[in-house]
């Protein structure tokens, strides 16, 4: 039995210190006001051990089924059963229970069921109001944070991410895709991805999954049926085979134009570029004079920053090669040509003449690195030049996919792929989180 302390001395369900000039106000009355919770009647309240248990009790006669809303007069059993309990928002630094005794009834198509409250999710100990409290802050602060402010562990916040993410989600999100964005983006370290789909109108992750091949990205095609598949127009990923494969498959979206985003293109020059300052280092670190070696260290920087964000020492650096010239310098040279091809200032007609001299080019080269990226671009050239003409980049997609790292560091890591990919939703979906006085407004 829980142990009451002095604060519950109220007479006939009213407090005992009231004035002789004020009304008489009843403690149910008056948490009815605090609680705001819809659809009930406060009974009784007590002050435990750092706890307040609020009593509660349905307005409604009959009892709704939590998982399709049927509704019947008729319960299932007449005798009421345990008293079933939700946490609610605390009451300064007393905690604050909800707790109402619940009938049970026969749902035709999901058999005998306790009733639904209209307080709070099925199958959550927790009201809608400290659910939502929990969800907002997940997406705003760390894991210690939350953790300590609202005293909960954190694989419950996960699972209360993803009932609040299930129940707001906009059902109709998927419906009005025209041009979308393909990606993976790391939410744990060895090897474990989500693979996110984005609407390049919204600019909302409209849809996600674990894994990163394409077996996840069928998942998506299969929820969004082949009515909704064949409006797709165009479908923006890099160069990976996977999601191509699965965009191509019959009964997906074989009409849509496949767009290989050209950031990952300027992206595969740059790595061309490191891998070529790596060669070079390593030839270096063979000479008698280990300075050499040290110092060219230190060029990586001015060889990978646009031009324009040099630092005056990196500059000082980019100049000293340019003055040396060789192999490094034309890679540098190779590099810097790409990223002003797909600058996004070029009419598509020239891009497409520039980017078939930059292939030659870098075949010419004999930069084994850069030979490879030529290579590569040539086989995916008509999906690259198609992403010009649409003016579609995987650039916005790039920019969530920093915001969910963010995430995702902040939040120290997650135990399972469902728990990300709600926090993912949640800060980047079409989602709109309403704190409890949001909803009271």
């Amino acid at each position: 039995m829980e142990g009451r302390t002095r604060a519950s001395a109220y007479v006939g369900g009213s407090y005992s210190n009231q004035t002789k000039d004020s009304p008489p106000v009843r403690a149910t009355a008056a948490f009815k006001y605090l609680l705001r919770l819809d659809g009930v009647k406060v009974t009784n309240v007590e002050f435990l051990s750092e706890v307040v248990a609020v009593t509660v009790a349905l307005r409604r006669r009959k009892l709704v089924c939590p998982l399709c809303g049927f509704a019947t007069a008729s319960a299932y059993e007449v005798q009421r059963h345990d008293v079933s309990r939700w946490r609610h928002l605390d009451l300064g630094t007393w905690r604050l229970d909800v707790r109402a005794e619940l009938r049970r009834l026969r749902c035709p198509s999901h058999g005998v069921r306790v009733e639904a409250v209209p307080f709070a999710r099925h199958g959550s100990g927790f009201t809608a109001d400290f659910e939502a409290l929990v969800a907002w802050l997940a997406t705003k602060t760390d894991k210690t944070t939350i953790t300590r402010l609202v005293r909960i562990d954190w694989e419950t916040v996960g699972r209360i991410c993803a009932r609040v993410v299930a129940d707001e989600l906009d059902p109709s999100r998927l419906d009005g895709l025209f041009e979308i964005g393909v990606d993976e983006v790391s939410w744990r370290k060895h090897h474990n991805y989500l693979t996110l789909v984005t609407d390049h109108r919204s600019r909302k992750v409209v849809w996600g999954a674990k894994g990163k091949d394409a077996k996840a990205l069928d998942g998506f095609f299969d929820e969004l049926g082949a009515a909704r598949s064949a409006q797709l127009t165009a479908v923006s990923m890099d160069m990976g085979p996977a999601f191509a494969r699965s965009v191509r498959a019959e009964g997906h979206a074989p009409q849509a134009v496949i767009c290989f985003d050209p950031f990952h293109v300027v992206k595969a020059m740059t790595d061309a570029l490191e891998e070529l300052r790596r060669d070079i280092w390593q030839q270096l670190r063979q000479l008698p004079d280990p300075a050499v070696a040290k110092r060219f260290k230190g060029a990586r920087w001015a060889l990978l920053k646009n031009p324009e964000d040099l630092t005056a020492p990196q500059a000082a650096t980019l100049a000293s090669i340019r003055r040396n010239g060789g192999a490094l310098w034309r890679g540098y040279q190779l590099k810097e040509a790409g990223r002003e091809i797909f600058a996004g200032d070029l009419a598509a007609d020239e891009v497409i003449d520039l980017v078939d001299r930059w292939c030659s080019r870098a075949q010419r080269s004999r930069l084994a690195p850069f030979v490879r990226v030529a290579a590569t671009v040539r086989k995916h050239r008509d999906g690259i030049l198609a992403a010009v003409r649409y003016g579609l980049s995987n650039g916005l997609i790039e920019g969530l996919n920093n915001k969910v790292r963010l995430i995702i560091r902040r939040a120290y890591g997650f135990h399972s792929a469902d728990a990300a990919l709600a926090l993912v939703m949640l800060s980047c979906g079409p989602i709109e989180l309403r704190l409890p006085q949001d909803r009271a407004a």
